[in-house]
């Protein structure tokens, strides 16, 4: 059968791309960057400097920008650089490190994670893996919470580094990268490092532990489980800046991207219609109908009827099998991924096509699901295509949503949270689960789903207050997820399978 797919209900018909979106980053970043001189000049009370970002904003950019700027201020000698995880501070330290030197830039990492570093970082930075071999000469020392912050550490910098410009701390900037996914109880670990805070990230990302529950029985509105920067956004010392446009997605894909932040004043998209493509091999039927859809740029939902029966929330083979179905003829076929890239300033230089045969970069086609055993068994179902078509490294990888935040991929093939489900939960209907699912992709996302998402969103229970790790003011969970599917091309396909 031939799937005939709805269009989305919305439209980015007015955003702004190339140099003129771009144009709203960098004001946005100047007037931080304003905020940040002002506070180190004693002309501003500020102690928190929050620029927000969405998913794919170029905030890594944003924060290379800031960390130089800052140490060219008179009253500013060193800065430390901070993240939840190593895979988040590495390539920075490398940008950090070829935008300043390596004599200047010290990635400090534990000594059983020094093979885990890219050589690439490597040549560009100079590594200590204790305190004492951090050279004096550095600037710029890069750790993840739990090396800058860990017990006794602030006094061992003093002691080998001296107090910053400042005259007391280590650092006269503690700069934290995806701060957003940084837990207030591992952020108060590092906080008197430096008298003067920047945190910079995607406020839709998955914090790094479940914020689910408060432990916390004193104050009820304390949660040191909570992403730490939502504790100051209305504190008077903040200074609050958000960057107003993606460099991620295609320019299809905004209605999506703005259906998540829809409470930012705008959101452009740097990518103009046609900047991206996706070249198919010759399909027929179903797959070329959904490739298709994919490849034009639109977010795309499948929803599948007739499956057979999974075995639980977490296992449906039936489902994966359909997708496996789906990949085989991309893959025998090959295909080609088109790119048009950028400076700076958003202003396009040229184009790059990647073919699945060779591939470099990003993955080019990763496969997430939420669950653990799902991504058990589509890691399973990789490796088989991999085998069968002899993929090189790149080309098809699996993942869960979780460990795959802050990673980026040119097709994302997902398996909605809500499939199969019968009510919705704190996991399944989570705003940031969701919300990494549909920003990794730069050129194409194709989400499926066992039918009856409608009905399931139509009939759940009003779930009161508002979900942790939600953006700003949100609606309720069924209210949300509603409005995130109508920036989807929708398309249904009911299949026959023996009982």
């Amino acid at each position: 059968m031939t799937i005939i797919f709805s269009p989305p209900t919305e439209s980015a018909g007015d955003a702004f791309h190339h140099g003129e979106a771009a144009k709203g980053n960098i004001e946005a970043a100047e007037s931080a960057i304003a905020a940040v001189s002002a506070a180190l000049s004693g002309a501003a009370d500020h102690d928190k400097i929050l620029l927000r970002a969405a998913a794919g904003a170029g905030k890594s950019y944003a924060l290379v920008r800031m960390v130089g700027e800052a140490l060219e201020h008179p009253n500013c000698s060193r800065v430390a650089v901070t993240a939840f995880a190593n895979k988040q501070i590495h390539p920075l330290a490398g940008d950090l490190g070829k935008a300043l030197g390596a004599e200047k830039v010290c990635l400090f990492v534990a000594a059983d994670r020094l093979p885990d570093v890219p050589q690439e970082v490597r040549d560009n930075v100079s590594i200590a893996t204790t305190t004492a071999s951090i050279p004096r000469s550095c600037e710029v020392v890069l750790g993840t919470s739990h090396k800058l912050g860990a017990l006794g550490e602030r006094r061992r910098l003093l002691d080998h580094l001296g107090p910053a410009g400042n005259g007391s701390v280590p650092f006269d900037v503690l700069f934290v990268d995806e701060a957003w996914q940084l837990p207030r109880h591992r952020y108060s670990t590092v906080e008197k490092l430096a008298p003067l805070s920047v945190g910079v990230g995607d406020v839709g990302q998955l914090p790094p532990i479940d914020p689910s529950q408060n432990p916390w029985r004193g104050d009820p509105g304390y949660n040191p489980y909570r992403a730490w920067p939502t504790a100051y956004e209305g504190s008077a010392t903040a200074f609050v800046v958000d960057l107003p446009a993606v460099w991620r997605p295609t320019a299809a894909q905004l209605p999506l991207w703005r259906a998540f932040y829809s409470d930012w004043d705008r959101l452009d998209c740097v990518a103009a219609p046609g900047d991206r493509s996706v070249e198919l091999p010759p399909l027929s039927g179903e797959a070329a109908a959904i490739w298709g859809s994919v490849a034009s740029g639109n977010p795309t939902l499948v929803e599948i009827d007739g499956l057979l029966a999974a075995e639980a929330a977490d296992v449906d083979l039936p489902l994966l099998g359909l997708v496996e179905q789906l990949l085989i003829p991309l893959l025998e076929g090959g295909f080609s991924i088109l790119s048009r890239r950028y400076d700076g300033q958003g202003t396009p230089v040229d184009d790059v096509r990647v073919h699945s045969a060779a591939p470099e970069g990003d993955p080019l086609i990763v496969v997430l699901a939420t669950r653990n055993q799902t991504v058990d068994d589509a890691t399973d179902m990789v490796q088989r295509l991999t085998d069968m078509y002899d993929l090189p490294d790149g080309v098809l990888v699996a993942s869960t949503v979780d460990s795959w935040q802050g990673q980026t991929n040119a097709i994302t093939v997902a398996i909605h949270p809500l499939s199969g489900a019968q009510q919705l939960d704190e996991f399944n209907s989570a705003f940031g689960r969701l919300a990494v699912t549909c920003t990794r992709a730069t050129h194409g996302l194709l989400m499926v789903a066992r039918s009856g998402l409608d009905d399931l969103l139509g009939t759940a229970p009003a779930r009161p207050g508002t979900p942790l790790g939600e953006p700003g003011s949100r609606s309720l969970p069924r209210q949300t997820h509603q409005r995130i599917l109508t920036a989807f091309s929708r398309g249904a396909l009911t299949v026959e399978e023996a009982t």
